[in-house]
């Protein structure tokens, strides 16, 4: 049965405030980065590595359960989710080392990857149109309010590395209540067991167009693990301040940008999305080159601007190009592949660049990581010059 328009709307609240919360959640503890690193004493490397052990959670939940929802429904998986997510969240309130901040993102990652999928599909369930919309937004506002509200807390309330998971554990129990009120679009299904074997799954009909719009997307997701993961200290040595709020506001910077670009142009084709997100991104990747070179505050912020209309331009292009193209049965398959490269994108460049740090400075290996972005986006130029239909023929 076709739900009413105010039952969409309200699937659509739950499942885009659920989306919004767990990347609100995932991007929360980078303004913290720098505070456990002066506690407890470790270096740039494995601080990279707590920021990589997410994502390979994530992945790796992708490849397993990433079709879960497909076969167990999307409330089901989404609320199992939430509950390793409240696990990850209560290990980083009582961390008291490197080991326990691994394990706690690794747990969140694992739940940030069930999520991401069977929320996704569901959204696609619910309005095919305003879906993927809000699957490109709540992400990018997620990840801003994320790391510009415990930039704030850290700054200015007391016990900084408590009351930011104390008010997501807060979040997460409302969401789920509102959850458990919202019925499955998606009949159950057999092979449950069949899904839970490790497979990228593309549909044909959609195979063309992510090998067209792959260049722009690796370039959109290793830009944010770039500044999840580097901005931060970066943002410091080059303007030698001292304040966590600073890495805290490029993040926001960048996601809020991409969000406020994402709603603007929402209306736009998508083929003209990829075209601007490919052309800001170049740019932005240029002027972020020259403000790390010349220490400019100013031109750094500017950088970021620019970069996150590439950012949320070219995720929305790209999401808008190759979801619809799924059936509905496989849209969290297609979701699921599609977040894997995205992910690898954004935590393998991050890792390798880490390991030169030592050899190269921070502020060397930033501007290799700068370049080959910059590579990345000249090279989506260059695809995106034939039709659509050149390419898929």
């Amino acid at each position: 049965m076709k739900p009413s328009p105010f039952g969409t709307q309200a699937r659509l609240g739950v499942f885009g405030a659920l989306l919004f919360t767990f990347m609100a959640a995932s991007s929360a503890p980078t303004p913290l980065y720098a505070s456990y690193q002066q506690a407890w004493g470790f270096s740039t490397f494995w601080l990279t590595w707590v920021f990589a052990i997410y994502a390979f959670g994530l992945l790796a939940a992708l490849l397993v359960g990433g079709r879960l929802s497909d076969h167990l429904g999307r409330r089901s998986v989404v609320l199992g989710a939430v509950l390793m997510e409240s696990g990850s969240l209560l290990l980083f309130h009582q961390a008291h080392g490197l080991n326990d901040l691994i394990a706690a993102r690794a747990v969140q990652g694992v739940a940030t990857g069930l999520a991401t999928s069977a929320l996704g599909a569901a959204l696609l369930d619910s309005d095919q149109q305003r879906g993927p919309w809000l699957n490109s937004l709540a992400p990018l506002l997620g990840m801003a309010a994320g790391a510009a509200g415990c930039g704030l807390l850290v700054t200015y309330a007391p016990l900084p590395l408590q009351l930011t998971y104390q008010v997501f554990l807060g979040l997460f129990l409302v969401l789920a209540l509102c959850l458990l009120g919202v019925p499955d679009l998606l009949p159950r299904q057999s092979g449950t067991l069949a899904a839970l074997r490790p497979r990228l799954s593309v549909p044909p009909q959609a195979r063309a167009m992510l090998w067209r719009v792959l260049p722009l997307e690796l370039a959109v997701w290793a830009t944010g693990g770039f500044y999840l993961s580097l901005m931060p200290a970066l943002a410091k040595a080059v303007t030698g301040t001292t304040s966590v709020l600073l890495g805290a506001v490029a993040v926001a910077g960048l996601t809020l940008s991409g969000a406020a670009c994402l709603h603007r142009l929402r209306h736009w084709p998508a083929e003209r999305l990829l075209r601007l997100g490919s052309l800001a991104l170049t740019t932005g990747q240029i002027l972020l080159g020259l403000a790390v070179l010349g220490g400019q505050l100013t031109l750094l912020m500017v950088g970021t601007v620019v970069t996150g209309i590439g950012f949320g331009s070219g995720f929305l292009g790209a999401t808008r190009s190759l979801l619809p193209l799924a059936e509905p049965g496989q849209r969290a398959g297609l979701l699921a592949a599609f977040y894997v490269l995205s992910y690898l994108a954004f935590c393998v460049p991050a890792l390798l660049v880490s390991v030169l740090v030592p050899r190269l400075g921070l502020v060397g290996a930033a501007q290799l990581y700068l370049a080959g972005v910059l590579g990345l986006a000249l090279l989506s130029g260059w695809k995106l010059r034939a039709p659509p239909c050149a390419q898929a023929c």
